[in-house]
């Protein structure tokens, strides 16, 4: 039996910024054809959707591309694509995966569907659903299974060579994050609570519990949350409960990526910021600036 936790009153406006974010995140990323045209730079960076790690070297995932930080902490693009990158993971075996829309004025669909990478993102190429599917969020089982969120259709897809997917539970989700010790364990970030399945994204029990805009799971005893505030907690009983770590410097936050029990990064509105005290600290990585209209 699936148990169903309480919200606390404190989590209301939690709540409330969620459901906005959720809101912006289906809606905000139309297709290239339908945006105006707008100017990019190198420096500042505007949004932030994914971090991950290949090696030592950090990578971040924005509205401009991929960047990892030079060693004054400034960000160094990856690579000639600056393409708006909303959905981004590293693999077990360093392979980048991403998914969003292509740079205004690049030829290709609107929607990248998956696209990979193998050297830590300086090439790209096509895998599956070029103009059909935005990915928001993606992670990767270990048995390699790719699971992404499809925010245009608010559906999750499932794939085991991330060329042929397969559709499973229809939810409203601002992030996903499946278990490293069980593949058919994941977890969604909900306006009303973590949402639970236990058959591969198929069915998910109600959102409960705890409010929180993303998750990650780096390591069977690292299961990690972060809220819309910027409050981190650490989860228990593979998401039942969740404790309170800390809050992220930075304000609200963009982006979360667990490592392993002790190392985690998380970007706000001002940086990347890594802790290796399992969130009790917190040092800056790369510093950023968001610059107005980003989503």
């Amino acid at each position: 039996m699936t148990k169903h936790f309480p919200r606390p009153p404190a989590t209301a406006a939690a709540a409330l910024t969620l459901t906005l974010a959720l809101s912006l995140a289906l809606t905000a990323c139309s297709s290239s054809g339908d945006r105006a045209p707008e100017t990019r730079s190198a420096s500042p960076l505007s949004h932030i959707h994914g971090l991950g790690l290949r090696g030592d070297n950090l990578y971040v995932a924005t509205h401009q591309g991929i960047y990892t930080p030079d060693a004054d902490g400034s960000p160094v693009p990856v690579g000639d694509r600056r393409d708006d990158f909303m959905g981004f993971t590293v693999t077990a075996d360093g392979h980048f995966l991403a998914s969003g829309h292509p740079a205004p004025g690049a030829d290709g669909p609107a929607d990248l569907g998956l696209v990979a990478s193998t050297d830590s993102g300086r090439t790209w190429r096509e895998k599956s659903l070029a103009g059909k599917v935005d990915f928001h969020a993606l992670d990767t089982a270990r048995d390699a299974t790719v699971y992404g969120y499809d925010s245009a259709n608010g559906l999750l897809r499932v794939s085991a060579d991330g060329v042929t997917w397969d559709d499973r539970a229809a939810l409203r989700a601002l992030d996903i994050a499946v278990s490293p010790a069980d593949p058919g364990t994941v977890l969604a970030s909900t306006e009303s609570g973590v949402a639970r399945s236990t058959d591969g994204g198929r069915t998910f029990a109600p959102g409960a519990g705890r409010v929180l805009a993303y998750l990650s799971w780096g390591a069977p005893d690292a299961l990690f949350g972060v809220d819309p505030d910027g409050v981190l907690f650490r989860g228990t009983g593979g998401g039942a409960g969740w404790t309170r770590v800390s809050t992220v410097p930075g304000g609200a936050p963009q982006a979360l990526t667990v490592v392993d029990a002790r190392r985690l990064f998380v970007a706000t509105g001002d940086g990347v910021y890594e802790s290796r005290d399992a969130g009790r600290t917190f040092e800056r990585r790369m510093a950023v600036k968001a610059t107005a209209g980003d989503h």
